[in-house]
């Protein structure tokens, strides 16, 4: 028997002029055409099948923009127009957060929660009895969405990525139901009658239980891949490169959070989620407003006990400091807002046997131990290897091969060695002994005194530290190359096309020999030769994090890139060739780099082939110079100094407001110092200050100041 064609299957475009159509005929249009879009999109992209050609599918897609340029009234939030890009095989294009998109800091004892409190309190200068409420809220195990609504209308929604851009996933957050796609309004605790012209909500996209396992049985029904657990599911139900195919997947959403907003909606938390309920949003109804900690570690217990009962995954709770004004005091660190903190629920173990233990070496030599388990679930995900983190670690739990162990996932992601099992441990059995040399080049691995981490002395004539460093070159924080990860690094480097940073940036000198790759056809060579080249341009921040440096994290990146501004300032600061003591001393001097810190940089730059390498890496690039919070504040560019007891702020929110206003915080005293704000107590920096000339400030003077 024939099988009946789609209608969609003989649908064409219409051929009547839009100027002269009735706009009720025009809506019906543009409501056929969506739908059939939509179809042959399906055809086209997931099952490879197209039913049209080329010409005949762009002439509907032209119909539709024609028919929304001349009836702008009658665009529909599926349109396809709203799809651009979305079945591009080339992946997701890239959207930067108008406010950063932040991670949380996690507490996993009561003691955690007991110190966030203790200090929020010290950093807001609130004493015990002080009124501070906050919100307790469940942490869905889901994808982070941010949503940005522009006249009530949603325009675009991005993942969280690097917290500073994520993907584009616009086009398949339109095809989510429970996303809504226009603001609606209902009486409530608004400020507002109308919502607010930008406004930006995030919140977490997931899947439910139920519609999770109804998936994994028809993706093996289909023989493909299953989903380790919800979570993957619904993030890669919305990575699908065909809209429909998400739609399909029945997403679920929970908002919890704004990003943007042109208008203050409400002036705490808890009313914002309220809002956000009449905004016509998802929330999740568990959410609680406690008083102190005693109500926060209740709320925790309650919804623990619930956990299992729940239709969705979630990994513990989070507290969020309720009144608005006291989170824009307290800020941000680098990665986490200094106001909220997740919760979580304890790690699910496991029992399994350790078959052998691996020796891996990291980008900074360190030598760090894993163990091959025997597979065992453990939170529903299968787990195979485990971190020994180090090896006083092995001795101190005598963890031998062969041994019975127990396992759990920290914080439920990370897979670690709880315990040997010794009562079931096999007779004979050997203490483990950890490796003096490289297992990769070797060399000698020494332990320096006061450490616990064993590591290469090799260097990067490593290889598999300069394989580790080329990966971490290119990982999101970092370079952050679309297409260009640690697969293809292990590639390249076996190719020899890629030895050190440089080379990434010469790779388009190998498009013929590209083509001679499998997996690589014209498209894939000219999009990935693109992705490279759009990085020829970054952030000073992030090019110092990407060169690998010991203890140089993204929080320390940064205060570098505040610090010299360019990196050829940086590059002749840190010439091994001169003098070193000033620049040493200049950089201890900055708040939160301590000495270890100097020592690891300096020493990264005294290593010839480093310092080449860099050299190298910067001939290919355009260093972009750090964004300063601030440029038109009295205090922007000066170097300021806190001592005493402040009364007005604590010392924390002193230094992070000057920070925020575009100051850079020194924890000692010098030439360059601008002002020292003295407190109770100055002692002797401000004799210091005194014998050079710097400016001496009272607290009063500078929230004086500050004020301008």
């Amino acid at each position: 028997m024939t099988e009946k064609p789609n209608k969609f299957a003989e649908f064409r475009a219409g051929t009547i002029t839009p100027d002269t159509m009735q706009e009720s005929d025009a809506a019906d249009e543009l409501q056929a055409l969506a739908a059939a879009i939509e179809w042959h999109d399906a055809r086209y992209h997931a099952e490879d099948a197209p039913v049209i050609s080329d010409a005949e599918y762009d002439a509907l897609v032209a119909r539709n923009r024609a028919l929304e340029a001349a009836f702008p009234a009658l665009i529909r939030a599926d349109s396809p127009s709203r799809r651009v890009g979305s079945a591009a095989a080339t992946g997701f294009g890239k959207i930067r957060h108008a406010r950063p998109m932040l991670s949380l800091n996690n507490g996993f004892s009561d003691e955690d929660i007991i110190d966030f409190v203790v200090r929020v309190r010290r950093f807001l200068s609130l004493n015990d009895t002080a009124e501070l409420y906050f919100t307790a809220e469940p942490k869905i195990d889901g994808l982070s969405l941010s949503l940005r609504y522009e006249g009530g209308a949603l325009i675009h929604a991005a993942t969280r990525g690097d917290g500073s851009e994520g993907e584009d996933v616009t086009a398949n957050v339109m095809m989510v139901a429970a996303i809504p796609k226009t603001l609606k309004m209902k009486n409530g605790n608004s400020l507002l009658d109308l919502p607010p012209e930008i406004m930006e909500v995030r919140g977490e996209l997931y899947m439910d239980r139920q519609d999770f396992l109804a998936l994994n049985v028809a993706q093996e029904e289909s023989g493909a891949k299953k989903f380790a657990n919800p979570r993957n599911a619904a993030a890669g139900s919305l990575r699908q490169k065909d809209p429909a195919i998400t739609g399909s997947r029945n997403l679920q959403f929970f908002a919890y959070a704004p990003g943007e907003i042109s208008t203050p909606i409400t002036q705490t938390h808890s009313d914002f989620l309220t809002a956000l309920s009449d905004f016509g949003f998802n929330v999740n109804p568990l959410s609680r407003r406690c008083s102190n900690v005693e109500e926060l570690l209740a709320i925790y217990a309650e919804i623990g006990r619930q956990r299992a009962e729940l239709s969705y995954d979630i990994d513990g709770v989070v507290y969020k400091v309720d009144r608005a004004d006291y989170q824009e005091r307290l800020g941000s660190v680098v990665r986490a807002p200094r106001w909220a903190l997740a919760h979580k629920f304890p790690a699910e173990q496991a029992e399994t046997t350790l078959d052998a233990i691996d020796i891996q070496v990291g980008r900074t030599g360190a030598l760090t131990p894993v163990a091959r388990l025997v597979p065992v679930t453990v939170g529903g995900v299968v787990v195979s290897n485990a971190t020994l983190h180090n090896e006083d670690e092995i001795q101190r739990k005598d963890i031998r091969i062969g041994d019975r162990v127990i396992i759990q996932r920290a914080g439920d992601v990370i897979p670690q060695v709880v315990r040997v099992l010794t009562d079931a441990r096999a007779k004979g059995s050997a203490a483990y002994i950890f490796p003096d040399t490289c297992p990769e080049c070797g060399a000698p691995a020494i332990r320096p005194e006061g450490e616990a981490i064993r590591r290469c002395t090799n260097a990067l004539d490593c290889p598999a530290q300069k394989l580790e460093w080329l990966k971490h070159f290119v990982s999101r924080d970092a370079f952050d190359i679309e297409g260009l990860g640690a697969r293809q690094i292990d590639q390249f480097v076996q190719l020899g096309w890629v030895q050190r940073p440089a080379d990434i940036f010469r790779l388009a000198e190998r498009r013929a020999e590209f083509a001679e790759l499998d997996g690589y056809g014209e498209v894939s060579i000219n999009n990935l030769l693109s992705a490279i080249e759009t990085r020829r341009q970054i952030g000073l921040e992030r090019f110092i994090f990407a060169l690998g440096i010991r203890q140089i994290g993204q929080a320390t990146a940064r205060l570098l890139a505040l610090h010299y501004d360019t990196a050829e300032a940086m590059l002749t600061a840190l010439n091994p060739m001169q003098d070193l003591e000033v620049s040493t001393q200049e950089l201890i001097a900055i708040d939160q780099i301590g000495e270890s810190m100097v020592a690891d940089l300096i020493g990264f730059f005294e290593r010839e082939s480093n310092r080449l390498a860099v050299e190298d890496l910067l001939a290919q690039l355009t260093i972009i110079p750090p964004e300063r919070p601030a440029d038109d504040s009295p205090i922007s560019g000066k170097t300021i100094v806190f001592t005493g007891t402040l009364t007005g702020m604590s010392r924390a929110e002193a230094k992070a407001r000057a920070e925020g206003m575009g100051a850079k915080v020194s924890g000692s005293i010098s030439a360059k110092t601008n002002f020292l704000v003295a407190g109770a107590d100055a002692g002797s920096k401000a004799r210091k200050a005194g014998e050079l000339g710097v400016t001496v400030l009272s607290e009063d003077e500078w929230l004086a100041l500050i004020a301008t």
